[in-house]
């Protein structure tokens, strides 16, 4: 693999304590839920590496052991796993990134431990090298559909990212998907509880925060509801 393809790493953010899913995560880790016939985990693993993705460090807290111990190393999907853990007190995601960077390197993917993301990592990739920003942002224009569209994209900038705070103009989501430059986490504190968002809206209030649109819906299992469409999503897949 050249270069030119080497894909970066991902982090993948799977050390929330799921507390929507209610009682069915109290024993078992968000990632390690049933999604036709596995854990969801291994599902998420084998599309990264099929997507030329060849290095993973998971970010864990809660019942993180129980992952860990799933994945292994991560030579039964086809790539190299290691993990980064929270300790005593949540560190947020951003704060659990910020853990993690001595295993992810100058630059790297940021993905959730509980999507199924289907959009071109490659493409994705090569937008965030043209823009010359320390991050990039997936979205995909949602139209308050599967969640409540939080980002004002146009003509191929974002102009407005808010979680709380929406306006009618935010007609897309924040996909799930970014790229970090470590250097975009030299705010984020050494303790207490921080949150990716944070890091991207100082980016974009910084100039820089680059967009890339996908156009491919994100399947998710961080409610019931995304759950039980992901589990059908994927069965049909094989």
């Amino acid at each position: 693999m050249t270069a030119a393809t080497t894909r970066l790493p991902v982090a993948i953010l799977a050390g929330g304590l799921a507390t929507r899913l209610g009682a069915i995560t109290k024993q078992t880790p968000k990632c390690l839920l049933e999604v036709a016939g596995r854990p969801f985990i291994h599902h998420q693993l084998r599309q990264l590496a099929g997507q030329g993705v060849t290095r993973v460090v998971l970010c864990l807290g809660h019942l993180g052991e129980m992952v860990a111990e799933s994945v292994g190393d991560g030579s039964a999907f086809g790539l190299e796993a290691a993990y980064s853990f929270d300790g005593p007190e949540l560190c947020g995601t951003a704060g659990a990134v910020r853990r993690a960077l001595p295993l992810l390197g100058p630059a790297f993917f940021v993905l959730y431990g509980d999507s199924y993301l289907s959009c071109s990592y490659g493409d994705v990739q090569a937008a965030y090298e043209a823009a010359g920003k320390l991050a990039l942002m997936t979205v995909y224009r949602n139209e308050g559909r599967w969640d409540a569209s939080n980002v004002e994209f146009r003509d191929g900038r974002i102009l407005a990212y808010d979680k709380a705070d929406r306006t009618p103009a935010m007609r897309h989501i924040d996909y799930g998907l970014g790229i970090l430059d470590a250097r975009a986490l030299d705010a984020v504190p050494a303790s207490g509880a921080y949150d990716l968002a944070s890091v991207y809206r100082e980016m974009l209030r910084r100039g820089e925060l680059a967009g890339f649109e996908v156009t491919e819906r994100f399947y998710e299992i961080g409610s019931a509801a995304g759950l039980e469409e992901t589990r059908a999503y994927l069965a049909r897949l094989g």
